[in-house]
Protein backbone atom coordinates (compact mmCIF):
# COMPACT_ATOMS: atom_id res chain seq x y z
CA UNK A 1 0.00 0.00 0.00
CA UNK A 2 1.31 3.78 -0.95
CA UNK A 3 1.96 5.94 1.59
CA UNK A 4 -0.14 8.98 1.79
CA UNK A 5 1.85 12.41 2.18
CA UNK A 6 -0.99 14.44 3.08
CA UNK A 7 -1.63 15.55 6.64
CA UNK A 8 -5.13 14.17 8.01
CA UNK A 9 -7.86 16.87 7.73
CA UNK A 10 -9.18 18.52 11.16
CA UNK A 11 -12.79 18.53 11.66
CA UNK A 12 -14.10 21.88 10.46
CA UNK A 13 -14.55 24.37 13.43
CA UNK A 14 -17.69 24.76 14.52
CA UNK A 15 -18.50 28.55 15.59
CA UNK A 16 -20.84 29.43 18.52
CA UNK A 17 -23.45 31.56 17.21
CA UNK A 18 -23.10 35.54 18.25
CA UNK A 19 -24.94 36.90 21.11
CA UNK A 20 -25.29 40.47 21.66
CA UNK A 21 -22.57 41.22 23.55
CA UNK A 22 -20.03 38.70 20.83
CA UNK A 23 -21.82 41.08 17.88
CA UNK A 24 -20.60 44.05 20.02
CA UNK A 25 -17.12 42.90 19.96
CA UNK A 26 -16.91 41.91 16.53
CA UNK A 27 -18.43 45.62 15.31
CA UNK A 28 -15.79 47.13 17.80
CA UNK A 29 -12.87 45.04 16.14
CA UNK A 30 -13.79 45.76 12.89
CA UNK A 31 -14.13 49.58 13.49
CA UNK A 32 -11.36 49.52 15.64
CA UNK A 33 -9.18 47.77 12.82
CA UNK A 34 -10.59 49.70 9.24
CA UNK A 35 -11.92 52.94 8.64
CA UNK A 36 -15.44 52.27 7.77
CA UNK A 37 -18.74 53.60 7.01
CA UNK A 38 -22.15 52.41 8.18
CA UNK A 39 -23.16 50.82 5.55
CA UNK A 40 -20.25 49.05 5.58
CA UNK A 41 -19.96 48.27 9.33
CA UNK A 42 -23.52 46.61 8.57
CA UNK A 43 -23.15 44.12 5.82
CA UNK A 44 -20.07 42.71 7.60
CA UNK A 45 -22.34 42.31 10.79
CA UNK A 46 -25.02 40.72 8.28
CA UNK A 47 -22.23 38.72 7.00
CA UNK A 48 -21.25 37.72 10.18
CA UNK A 49 -24.25 36.60 11.42
CA UNK A 50 -25.04 34.69 7.74
CA UNK A 51 -21.71 32.99 8.81
CA UNK A 52 -22.38 31.63 12.09
CA UNK A 53 -25.45 32.66 13.53
CA UNK A 54 -27.40 34.66 16.02
CA UNK A 55 -28.26 32.96 19.50
CA UNK A 56 -30.46 35.69 20.81
CA UNK A 57 -34.04 36.18 20.67
CA UNK A 58 -35.92 38.05 17.72
CA UNK A 59 -33.56 39.24 15.21
CA UNK A 60 -30.48 40.79 15.42
CA UNK A 61 -29.66 44.31 16.47
CA UNK A 62 -27.56 45.44 13.52
CA UNK A 63 -29.11 48.82 13.15
CA UNK A 64 -29.54 49.64 17.01
CA UNK A 65 -25.74 48.76 17.01
CA UNK A 66 -24.61 50.59 14.06
CA UNK A 67 -26.58 53.51 15.23
CA UNK A 68 -25.09 53.30 18.57
CA UNK A 69 -21.38 52.97 16.93
CA UNK A 70 -22.05 56.33 14.82
CA UNK A 71 -23.64 57.87 17.74
CA UNK A 72 -20.09 57.52 19.99
CA UNK A 73 -18.03 58.76 16.93
CA UNK A 74 -16.28 55.00 16.19
CA UNK A 75 -18.14 55.11 12.70
CA UNK A 76 -18.24 58.85 10.85
CA UNK A 77 -18.74 58.76 7.12
CA UNK A 78 -18.40 62.49 6.81
CA UNK A 79 -14.73 61.69 7.92
CA UNK A 80 -14.30 58.56 6.04
CA UNK A 81 -15.91 60.48 2.85
CA UNK A 82 -13.64 63.35 3.46
CA UNK A 83 -10.53 61.11 3.79
CA UNK A 84 -11.21 58.94 0.48
CA UNK A 85 -11.85 61.65 -1.23
CA UNK A 86 -8.75 63.08 -0.31
CA UNK A 87 -6.91 60.42 -0.90
CA UNK A 88 -8.53 59.46 -4.51
CA UNK A 89 -7.57 63.60 -5.45
CA UNK A 90 -3.95 63.16 -4.20
CA UNK A 91 -3.84 60.40 -6.87
CA UNK A 92 -4.84 61.97 -9.47
CA UNK A 93 -8.06 60.36 -10.03
CA UNK A 94 -11.44 63.05 -10.76
CA UNK A 95 -14.69 63.84 -9.55
CA UNK A 96 -16.95 60.52 -11.43
CA UNK A 97 -14.28 58.12 -10.02
CA UNK A 98 -14.71 59.70 -6.33
CA UNK A 99 -18.10 59.76 -6.82
CA UNK A 100 -18.47 56.11 -8.01
CA UNK A 101 -16.12 55.11 -4.56
CA UNK A 102 -18.17 57.16 -2.02
CA UNK A 103 -21.66 55.75 -3.84
CA UNK A 104 -19.29 52.12 -3.45
CA UNK A 105 -18.66 52.57 0.27
CA UNK A 106 -21.95 53.34 1.41
CA UNK A 107 -21.86 57.24 1.55
CA UNK A 108 -25.07 59.07 1.54
CA UNK A 109 -25.71 61.56 -0.97
CA UNK A 110 -25.86 64.75 0.89
CA UNK A 111 -22.72 64.00 2.34
CA UNK A 112 -20.72 63.23 -1.52
CA UNK A 113 -22.87 66.43 -2.20
CA UNK A 114 -20.91 68.63 0.07
CA UNK A 115 -17.51 67.46 -1.08
CA UNK A 116 -18.06 67.89 -4.83
CA UNK A 117 -17.30 71.77 -4.86
CA UNK A 118 -13.97 70.99 -3.04
CA UNK A 119 -13.64 68.33 -5.84
CA UNK A 120 -14.12 70.78 -8.54
CA UNK A 121 -12.09 73.17 -7.54
CA UNK A 122 -9.24 70.99 -7.50
CA UNK A 123 -10.09 68.86 -10.81
CA UNK A 124 -7.03 70.51 -13.23
CA UNK A 125 -4.70 69.55 -10.12
CA UNK A 126 -5.59 66.32 -10.06
CA UNK A 127 -5.38 65.43 -13.41
CA UNK A 128 -2.30 66.80 -14.01
CA UNK A 129 -1.00 64.20 -10.89
CA UNK A 130 -2.65 61.77 -12.88
CA UNK A 131 -1.13 62.48 -16.58
CA UNK A 132 2.47 62.99 -14.14
CA UNK A 133 1.90 59.55 -12.49
CA UNK A 134 0.73 57.56 -15.32
CA UNK A 135 3.68 59.80 -17.76
CA UNK A 136 1.06 60.74 -20.16
CA UNK A 137 0.03 64.21 -22.00
CA UNK A 138 2.85 66.85 -21.35
CA UNK A 139 4.78 64.29 -19.31
CA UNK A 140 5.16 61.77 -22.01
CA UNK A 141 8.18 63.18 -23.23
CA UNK A 142 7.04 62.32 -27.11
CA UNK A 143 4.68 63.00 -29.75
CA UNK A 144 1.58 60.13 -29.22
CA UNK A 145 0.40 58.37 -32.11
CA UNK A 146 -3.39 58.39 -32.81
CA UNK A 147 -3.73 55.24 -31.59
CA UNK A 148 -1.78 56.03 -28.38
CA UNK A 149 -3.38 59.07 -27.58
CA UNK A 150 -7.00 57.34 -27.46
CA UNK A 151 -5.23 55.54 -24.72
CA UNK A 152 -4.54 58.14 -22.60
CA UNK A 153 -7.87 59.84 -23.25
CA UNK A 154 -9.68 56.64 -22.17
CA UNK A 155 -7.13 56.06 -19.37
CA UNK A 156 -8.03 59.70 -18.15
CA UNK A 157 -11.83 59.22 -18.83
CA UNK A 158 -11.91 56.12 -16.74
CA UNK A 159 -10.04 57.92 -13.63
CA UNK A 160 -13.26 60.57 -14.04
CA UNK A 161 -11.98 63.30 -15.45
CA UNK A 162 -14.80 65.18 -17.82
CA UNK A 163 -13.62 65.24 -21.93
CA UNK A 164 -13.02 68.91 -21.92
CA UNK A 165 -10.54 68.78 -18.85
CA UNK A 166 -8.69 65.61 -20.01
CA UNK A 167 -7.96 67.28 -23.56
CA UNK A 168 -6.80 70.41 -22.04
CA UNK A 169 -4.52 68.83 -19.78
CA UNK A 170 -3.08 66.35 -22.84
CA UNK A 171 -2.38 69.32 -25.18
CA UNK A 172 -0.60 71.22 -22.19
CA UNK A 173 3.35 72.15 -21.00
CA UNK A 174 3.53 70.51 -17.90
CA UNK A 175 5.04 73.17 -15.27
CA UNK A 176 7.25 71.29 -13.51
CA UNK A 177 7.44 73.43 -10.14
CA UNK A 178 3.25 73.74 -9.72
CA UNK A 179 2.54 70.02 -9.90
Amino acid sequence: MAQSWRMPRSAPKTSTPYDAAALERAALDYAARYATTRAKLAAYLRRKLRERGWAGDGAAPVEALVQRFSERGYVDDRAFAGARADSLLRRGYGARRIDAALRAAGIAEDVAGELRDRIGDEAEEAAMRYARRKRIGPFAGRTPDPAEKRRWIAAMARAGHPMDLLLRVLSGEPDEEEY
